[in-house]
Formats: C-alpha cells, sequence, structure tokens
C-alpha cells in the first residue's frame, strides 16, 4: 500500500515539474467535475424553465450569459449540458477501454489464427469514416442517452483494441512471461501477475486521451440530429438548434456552447497527453519518440 501510494505521489510530482500543462487541464477538468455534480445547486433556474417574455436577451443580471429562443436561462443549460457531457465521456470511455481489454488482449494472448482474424476485422472497422459509421449505428439504434453511451463506447474501443494489443505482444516478450509459461503457471496465474500489470499504463493513457474525442463525438451527433433527444441540454444540441437558427440575432448561443466545447476538448486532450508522456517509457527522459501519429 505504501509503495503504491508513494509510485502515486511520485508520478504527481512529475506532472507538476514536467507537465504544467496538464496540471492546469487537470484543474479545469475537476472543475467543471463538480460544476456538472453541483449544477442542481449552482443553475440560477431549472434548464427547461420557461419565459417568453424574456427569450433571446443578451447578458444581464438575471441571466449572466443570456436567454434562448423560449427564455430558458443558458447559464443553468450549459450547467447541466457538463453533466451529460461527464457521463457520456466517462460512461463511454470506461466501455471503451473494457471492449479494447477484450479484444485486444484476448487477440494478442492467444495469437495465431485468432489474432489475424481479429486484426483484418479491426482493420474493415477503421477503415469505414467514424462518423458516417457513427450516423448510420445511431439511425438504427434511436436517440437516447444509453444508445450514444453504448454506441461510442463500442465503436471506440475496437480501434483501441490495437493499443493493447501492442501492450500484450510486447508482454509476452518478455523473459519473466515465458519462464511462467515454461514452469507450467496456469493461464490466469500469468494473466493477473503478469499481463494485466503491464498493460495497466497503456489503458490509463486510452482512457485520459478518449474522453476528449468521445464529448466531441457526442456534440456532433447531437448537432447533427442524431443525439440526444430535444429535451436533453446536450452542448452540442443547443449548438445545432438555438445556435444555428438564431445565430445572427443572439450569436451567444452559438459563442457558449462552442467555447465550452473547446476548453473541455482541449482539457481532456492536454492532459491525456501529459499523461501518455509520463506513463509511455518510450518517451521518458529524452525527447519525444515519434511514432507517425498526430
Amino acid at each position: 500500500m505504501n509503495e503504491a501510494r508513494g509510485q502515486f505521489a511520485d508520478f504527481f510530482a512529475r506532472l507538476w515539474r514536467q507537465k504544467p500543462l496538464g496540471i492546469a487541464s487537470g484543474i479545469v477538468i475537476l472543475i467543471l467535475i463538480l460544476l456538472a455534480i453541483f449544477a442542481d445547486v449552482l443553475a440560477p433556474y431549472p434548464f427547461d424553465q420557461l419565459s417568453l417574455a424574456e427569450r433571446l436577451q443578451g447578458s444581464s443580471s438575471r441571466h449572466l450569459l443570456g436567454t434562448d429562443q423560449l427564455g430558458r436561462d443558458l447559464l443553468s443549460r450549459l450547467l447541466f449540458g457538463a453533466r451529460i457531457s461527464l457521463v457520456v465521456g466517462f460512461a463511454a470511455t470506461t466501455l471503451n477501454v473494457v471492449v479494447a481489454t477484450v479484444i485486444g488482449g484476448t487477440s494478442g494472448f492467444i495469437g495465431g489464427k485468432l489474432d489475424l482474424a481479429v486484426q483484418r476485422f479491426v482493420d474493415a472497422w477503421m477503415a469505414f469514416p467514424g462518423l458516417l459509421l457513427l450516423l448510420t449505428i445511431m439511425s438504427i439504434a434511436g436517440r437516447g442517452l444509453p444508445q450514444i453511451i453504448v454506441v461510442l463506447g463500442i465503436a471506440g474501443g475496437v480501434g483501441g483494441s490495437r493499443v493493447v494489443r501492442g501492450a500484450v505482444v510486447a508482454t509476452k516478450g518478455n523473459d519473466y512471461f515465458l519462464a511462467a509459461k515454461a514452469l507450467g503457471a496456469p493461464t490466469t496465474q500469468i494473466l493477473v501477475r503478469h499481463v494485466l500489470p503491464n498493460i495497466v499504463a497503456p489503458l490509463i493513457i486510452v482512457f485520459s486521451i478518449n474522453v476528449g474525442g468521445v464529448i466531441l463525438a457526442e456534440a456532433s451527433l447531437s448537432f447533427l440530429g442524431f443525439g440526444l433527444p430535444n429535451k436533453v441540454p446536450s452542448w452540442g444540441g443547443m449548438l445545432s438548434r438555438e445556435g444555428r437558427r438564431f445565430m445572427e440575432q443572439a450569436p451567444w448561443l452559438a459563442l457558449w456552447p462552442g467555447l465550452c466545447l473547446t476548453i473541455v476538448v482541449y482539457s481532456f486532450n492536454m492532459l491525456g497527453d501529459a499523461m501518455r508522456d509520463l506513463l509511455d517509457p518510450r518517451l521518458r527522459g529524452g525527447g519525444r519518440v515519434d511514432t507517425g501519429g498526430t
């Protein structure tokens, strides 16, 4: 326990010293989480409270960020939209990691023809344009919070399985893995003691990097009308409905949801990038290794 606590403290000390942008992004994310948790308390009005007499008003003492075309308080809708974005982001990314671990871990550990077949399936899946694939699936599954979490979770997990498979294959080449197998250790023991501990860091990296992408994907689907229902205050839906229709008359309807999405996605990406640099042994110490990715 003390050793794990020391490693945890050492990681955050390195993050503080080497990645100040990652720390700043983490603070922004923490603030967002608190705002989402306490949205019921912080929101000045219910997100669906109508007041047609106050429609399309700018910032004022009553409505700090203005109102929409139905007189609903924009700040309240943004706070509840933060809760929706975090629920979708964390839930779908958790499903990402589970699916990636099952597919990539099984494929890499067993190997052989199964690995070949699974990787060709992953290749075919990744060959389709991501947004077009999501739109097709969502048109079949229907609109709703559970549907979008499952669709984004499974779709992202298939692509993320490549990272997990690579970590498992690398672990299989180590001496301790070969020694355990030569001594006849049970498969479950090899998985628990030698494989899983060595893929924890890649899984953390996959999770931290994918959250921002999932939030942006949900906003894109809601913007196009394939995501959450109209009554749900989603940032993407607010950009699509109120934002597009009344953008010239009330530009704040598009400005504030777009700004929230930009800050949140950027913060998650910067935090994920910082954690990757610190957890990936190939990127420690010297300069970054160019893997050909973004």
